[in-house]
């Protein structure tokens, strides 16, 4: 076999691998891009995105600008403002220093740049492929700062892109980017939506704190369980500061923002280091909730070691670890003497359904036939009829329930155009639709389905929590989160084939948007536009979907505009009208239209957060036949034990929390 002829590879090849390793995904052209916004001193950064980015990638920032007469070069490898020589990086203190980022981007999209400095009297959109301006430069309009648009992501690289996950998962590695950056930089406001929509995935303000950011992405119950870090050595030429969460919280999954020298990166020796100490304070395979912020004698770190920047050496690394360790455990310590303890539900799937007893046989079988019945205690009785007591029977004004038969349904608000199950059924062939009904059967816990299935009603907290008992044991149920599964897997199950529920009369998609944009959960400002234009825009764009909505979803749009019907999905049951106008706000602006599985789960995810129970129907008629607490008790609950398969991640979080064992609770009152 003869020996290969080496030769030397093409510019635009060389140009495109090197692009592949430092833009692996959307997220990861983002980081360059924000950390170029930050060098700039930007005080407001905002980020839209179409199919997780790779469709659309846009960044606008307020910062310094670029010259014009850099923006012939400004796309090409190793050209920055930020490095001079190569000693330089002993003392960087930029995020951006190799002068790849744009260059890459360019190699791998269609990349275009407006930007105007304080001192251009206009602004200057420039667009370059391959890392070369394509024409000249334009003037036009813009204020001062740069927006940078890259569209089409790997067009060029069908392999890179056919790798990636769903637009789904890429745009939550998107949200993953933003959020760490926004608490860091939480001087610097933060804006991240996808393109089209009027809410935004990610608002912060500008001149906030870590905490109130932490609050606003991560959700206040991270927030109130925080414990301010702080810890240095002299000698190591290192301090850290952040905040870590007490030993109240925990999560499934570690959350962890590193940054070192205020670069977002990684450290799997520091992060396992901080779990070890973690783990002799929350439940097993639980995780805390992490902040640093670590500061490092630049002259000790070396940035320069991945093309990504995700990764970085410093000395002295494994006293560091060990000093940061130690002062993480002294803080947990100093904080125990006001620990609460809160108890996760002992979940099915191991000993939650005790076995039957039966009397083993010499052989190791089972006896045919037990020769005497145990004897059954009273701390041992379970109660198996719902009728016996029920909650309300301890509350100071008891509320009247009703049957389902005693129930009437008023048929000017509702009407069923057919019953799914007294006509023949359209049988659905769509393979997204196969596709997500195989999802939630192959991801059903088992444990919880038995739980489910042979619950007992005990009554309702309020709109939001019940309790439930299963054979000994008692939990306390998250009704929201179990009736919102519960509808979408209805949607999924009777796709097609639903009855309708007849609006007395027609309503105006326009005016409902525009009631939808008044309220504050619409995240409406006034860049987003006028909420004249945006309405008009909601209902054309329903009315353009009305054959498909009403064809498989029942909801029916006429010529005018108006919504008339909605889908019937569980018997005598009709959703809280009051949040009809967010329901169509939300239809236009979170439903992905453009692939069918997206779509069509979107969709289904929407309408069952639609029909949920809401936390605010406390405030409805509660004595009536429609009440909040006769829609759980008659209606939900019990579809919830025919039909509903709960999700592994119910398992997880505190959806289903077992408060009590009442064979062990009976014997605390014994002893009392």
């Amino acid at each position: 076999m003869e020996a290969g002829i080496i030769k030397k590879l093409d510019e635009t090849v060389v140009n495109r691998i090197a692009a592949g390793e430092v833009v692996q995904r959307p997220a990861n052209a983002l980081k360059e891009m924000i950390e170029n916004s930050l060098d700039a001193k930007s005080s407001q950064i905002q980020v839209t995105v179409k199919q997780g980015g790779l469709k659309l990638l846009q960044i606008q920032d307020n910062g310094t600008g670029i010259r014009k007469e850099d923006l012939d070069i400004v796309c090409e490898r190793f050209t920055t403002s930020k490095l001079r020589e190569f000693g330089d990086l002993t003392s960087i203190s930029t995020y951006g220093f190799r002068g790849e980022a744009l260059a890459s981007i360019s190699h791998v999209a269609h990349l275009t740049i407006t930007t105007r400095t304080s001192d251009s009297k206009c602004a200057w959109k420039a667009s370059y492929v391959d890392g070369k301006l394509t024409g000249t430069a334009k003037p036009c309009a813009g204020n001062q700062g740069t927006q940078i648009t890259v569209e089409d992501l790997f067009y060029n690289i069908a392999t890179r892109r056919k790798a990636l996950k769903s637009a789904a998962e890429e745009h939550a590695k998107v949200t993953e980017v933003v959020s760490r950056y926004a608490v860091h930089n939480h001087r610097v406001g933060f804006t991240l939506k996808k393109q089209g929509d009027n809410a935004t995935d990610i608002r912060t303000p500008p001149n906030s704190t870590a905490v109130d950011n932490i609050r606003t992405i991560y959700s206040p119950s991270v927030a109130r369980e925080l414990l301010e870090f702080t810890c240095e050595d002299t000698n190591l030429k290192f301090s850290v500061k952040g905040y870590i969460s007490n030993a109240n919280y925990s999560v499934k999954k570690c959350i962890f923002l590193l940054f070192i020298n205020h670069r977002l990166v990684d450290s799997t020796a520091l992060r396992k280091a901080i779990e070890a100490v973690y783990a002799s304070y929350l439940p097993k395979n639980s995780h805390p909730f992490l902040y640093l912020s670590l500061e490092i004698d630049p002259q000790n770190v070396d940035v320069n070691v991945h093309p990504t920047k995700h990764e970085v050496h410093f000395l002295h690394e494994d006293s560091i670890i060990e000093k940061i360790q130690q002062a993480v455990e002294s803080k947990l310590l100093g904080c125990n003497s006001s620990r609460t303890f809160y108890t996760q539900a002992l979940l099915p799937g191991a000993n939650a359904v005790p076995g039957v007893s039966s009397k083993s046989n010499d052989n190791g079988g089972s006896s045919a036939a037990p020769e005497k019945k145990d004897k059954i205690y009273a701390h041992q009785m379970v109660r198996t009829d719902p009728r016996d007591q029920k909650l309300e029977k301890f509350l100071t004004k008891p509320t009247e329930t009703k049957t389902p038969e005693d129930n009437e349904v008023d048929q000017e608000e509702k009407q069923a155009k057919c019953n799914p199950e007294d006509q023949n059924r359209r049988e659905i062939k769509l393979t997204s639709v196969l596709s997500l009904r195989s999802q939630v059967e192959n991801g059903c816990h088992t444990g919880l389905r038995e739980t489910v299935k042979n619950m007992t009603f005990v009554g309702s907290v309020n709109p939001e929590y019940a309790l439930i008992q299963h054979v000994n044991k008692l939990y306390l149920t998250n009704t929201l989160a179990l009736s919102e599964e519960l509808f979408y897997q209805i949607l999924l199950n009777d796709f097609g084939n639903f009855g309708i529920l007849k609006l007395s009369s027609p309503a105006s998609i326009y005016e409902l948007a525009m009631i939808a944009l008044d309220l504050e959960e619409s995240g409406w400002t006034e860049a987003d536009g006028t909420k004249e234009d945006l309405s008009s825009y909601i209902s054309s764009l329903l009315q353009s979907k009305a054959p498909m909505l009403d064809d498989y979803f029942s909801i029916q749009i006429d010529d005018n505009g108006k919504i008339c019907t909605l889908p019937y999905l569980l018997d005598d049951y009709v959703p809280a009208m009051e949040g009809l106008p967010m329901y169509m706000l939300r239809l236009a602006t979170e439903v992905e239209w453009d692939t069918e599985l997206d779509c069509f789960q979107t969709l289904c995810r929407e309408t069952a957060k639609f029909y949920a129970i809401q936390r605010n129907q406390a405030s409805e008629e509660e004595d009536g036949e429609q009440g909040w607490q006769w829609k759980v008790e008659h209606l939900v609950y019990p579809a919830i034990r025919k039909m509903l398969l709960p999700p592994q991640h119910f398992a997880q979080d505190t959806t289903f929390l077992q408060i009590a064992n009442l064979t062990e609770l009976y014997r605390v009152f014994e002893r009392c």
